[in-house]
C-alpha cells in the first residue's frame, strides 16, 4: 500500500493551475450577443415623418447612400424584409418634401441602402431622418448628425424590439 502525503507546495501549485485554466474552459462556447441593448427613438427623429412613404428604388438623383442594419434586441438576430423610411435635407429638396421620402426593406441579413441625394446642413446640421418601420417590432425613430456636412455617406444601425 502506498502512502500520499501532500505537501503545501502540491496544494498552491494545484490551486494555481485551476485559478489560471478555469476561465480557459469557456473558450469553446461560441460568442453571442445576449442583451444586446434596444436602439432608443432620438428627440427630433420623427419631425417630417410620412407614414406609408413609398418604397422606392433610390430619392432623387442620387450620389449619397445611407445604409445600414436592422437586428433584434437581446440575440442581435439580423432582420430581414423589415422597412426602414429615410428622408432628409438634400441638395434637391427639403425633409418635409414628398419627394425626399423613400423606403427600403432590409435582405437577408438585415441590411439596407438607399441612394439619395447629397445630405446638405438644416438648421446648422447636416443630418438624416430614419424610421424603423418593421411588422411586429416597436417604430424607432432617429436623427443621425453627419460629422461633416461633405461626407457622402450616412451609417446608421437599428437594434429593435419586438412588440
Amino acid at each position: 500500500m502506498t502512502k500520499t502525503t501532500t505537501s503545501r507546495r502540491v496544494l498552491l501549485a494545484g490551486a494555481g493551475a485551476a485559478l489560471i485554466t478555469a476561465p480557459l474552459a469557456n473558450w469553446t462556447v461560441p460568442a453571442r450577443a445576449q442583451g444586446l441593448a434596444p436602439t432608443p427613438t432620438m428627440r427630433g427623429g420623427a419631425n417630417n415623418y410620412r407614414p406609408g412613404a413609398p418604397i422606392v428604388e433610390r430619392i432623387g438623383g442620387g450620389g449619397f447612400t445611407t445604409f445600414g442594419t436592422v437586428r433584434r434586441a437581446g440575440d442581435g438576430m439580423p432582420l430581414a424584409g423589415q422597412r426602414v423610411q429615410i428622408w432628409a435635407h438634400t441638395t434637391e429638396g427639403h425633409e418635409r418634401d414628398p419627394w425626399s421620402h423613400g423606403a427600403t426593406l432590409t435582405d437577408e441579413n438585415g441590411v439596407f441602402s438607399m441612394d439619395m441625394p447629397q445630405i446638405v446642413p438644416a438648421f446648422g446640421q447636416a443630418h438624416g431622418h430614419l424610421a424603423f418601420e418593421g411588422e411586429g417590432f416597436e417604430t424607432v425613430f432617429l436623427r443621425p448628425i453627419m460629422a461633416n456636412s461633405s461626407d457622402t455617406s450616412l451609417s446608421v444601425d437599428f437594434v429593435v424590439v419586438p412588440v
